[in-house]
């Protein structure tokens, strides 16, 4: 029976919960637009007092006024954003993803002017446009990248100025900070609007998968946040790279949208080496970039990687060993490079109506699906049953929610977070995950550290 004291902090937080609002606004984020496309784009909406105009303006309005952090799209993964000179609003982002506060924040701006504006100590004379180099605060070693990667996932860790406006809270006490420009025309006008840097890590409960739909961040911060800004899913479907060039040689962080081989191809980034390690930093280290040092992307359910030299038998015994005759099976299996539908179990029924509302018409008998699927990919629920089963007992019957993501590494990064929070709605109890290799590029790379960090097992051979 609950306390009096229970129930008095149950009644506070259920005062204190937010109205969550998902605005639409996917008229405004269409893919590869430039800055100048949306801005005219963004006219025309204001002038005809569109509903998306008055969603971005009342988003915007919010983050100069409230202490309440809005979730929008980005390029990568949605956002969590709020005012980066303000305490009170960062505190905000803490409080609603009840994050760890020594994880510092990255800052996102809409243009490099902004970005000199925080580098500025006050009363300095403003950039001169037309000598960028040499009166630019950012320190040379990343002028190579800005021209290639920005806007774009690209996060760069630069010097805080010792007047910084910076809120302490961004940067952990750090000395640095890291700073990028997205290339979503959305996420970069709502910065412009709102005239403010915006610390902006992603729209996700602390250690869960990574939100890459409005619905996502819903389901993670409904009652915590009042604005949900809904552009469509997100492109790339990872965070940004995070890079150090402070040091020699230079590091990277954080993999992520831009991959190792791009930055070595920049003048003076061709001995960038591998900074970070796919497990979290021990005991009291502050980390130096987000997603070092804590468990990151994890649904509830277990998750099991295995690594690209697992065959299929193995896997099946694996998943037996997990079974209780008192309680069956209920698993998810995500399938990316080779492993067939039902990892060569006798499928008994494949139910055709899709468990996440998406229709796919492939037979019980297509045992291996050819064509990837979009960020919306099917959810198959199969019951199946191991074809030779190790002992003499009945062979029991497992519920399978199957996955299959492509071939393709961009496929598979656009719906890994998706599929796991899919398979976690379901209520499955493990989720087998087939690993990719990470020497397949830097994609891949990026891809398996997240998965290794999701991971409570890993099999390796």
């Amino acid at each position: 029976m609950a306390t009096q004291a229970t129930i008095q902090r149950q009644a506070v937080k259920a005062a204190c919960a937010k109205d969550t609002r998902i605005l639409p606004v996917r008229s405004l984020n269409v893919p590869g637009q430039s800055m100048g496309d949306i801005e005219r784009r963004w006219e025309a909406e204001k002038d005809q007092g569109s509903p998306e105009a008055q969603a971005l303006l009342e988003a915007a309005e919010a983050l100069r006024t409230s202490d309440t952090p809005v979730a929008f799209p980005t390029e990568t993964v949605y956002g969590l954003g709020a005012d980066a000179t303000r305490s009170a609003a960062v505190q905000g982002i803490y409080r609603a993803k009840q994050r760890p506060s020594d994880n510092p924040l990255i800052v996102h701006v809409s243009s490099r002017e902004q970005l000199e504006r925080l580098l500025r100590p006050p009363g300095c004379p403003t950039l001169n446009q037309n000598s960028l180099q040499t009166s630019s605060l950012i320190p040379p070693i990343y002028e190579p990248l800005i021209e290639r990667f920005w806007p774009g996932p690209l996060t760069i860790l630069i010097p805080n100025p010792k007047h910084s406006p910076l809120a302490p809270e961004v940067t952990s006490n750090l000395s640095t900070f890291g700073v990028r420009m997205p290339s979503s025309s959305l996420a970069r006008l709502l910065i412009k609007l709102a005239d403010r840097p915006l610390a902006a890590p992603s729209a996700n409960a602390s250690t869960k998968p990574s939100p890459t739909t409005a619905q996502h961040v819903y389901a993670d911060l409904h009652g915590r946040i009042d604005i949900i800004l809904d552009g469509g899913p997100c492109g790339v479907g990872v965070e940004s790279t995070v890079v150090d060039g402070l040091n020699h040689p230079p590091a990277i962080l954080r993999p992520g949208g831009v991959g190792i081989e791009e930055i070595r191809a920049c003048r003076g980034w061709e001995d960038v080496r591998v900074g970070y390690k796919d497990g979290a930093l021990p005991g009291k280290m502050t980390p130096r970039a987000p997603g070092m040092k804590y468990r990151h992307y994890s649904p509830r359910a277990k998750v099991v990687l295995f690594e690209t030299s697992q065959e299929m038998p193995s896997v099946v015994r694996r998943i037996l060993n997990e079974q209780s005759p008192s309680s069956p099976l209920k698993i998810g299996v995500i399938r990316t490079k080779t492993w067939q539908k039902g990892l060569t179990m006798r499928i008994q029924q494949d139910l055709t109506a899709p468990v996440n509302g998406h229709c796919d018409a492939a037979s019980s008998s297509d045992l291996h699906d050819d064509i990837p699927p979009s960020s919306a990919f099917p959810l198959h629920r199969l019951s199946v049953v191991p074809s030779s089963p190790d002992s003499g007992s009945p062979p029991c019957t497992i519920d399978m929610l199957d996955v299959f993501l492509g071939h393709d590494l961009h496929c598979i990064a656009r719906g890994l977070f998706s599929a796991l929070r899919s398979l976690d709605e379901n209520d499955v109890s493990t989720i087998y995950v087939e690993g990719i290799a990470d020497t397949d590029g830097d994609l891949a790379a990026a891809i398996m550290n997240r998965l290794r960090k999701a991971a409570e097992e890993e099999i390796k051979s």
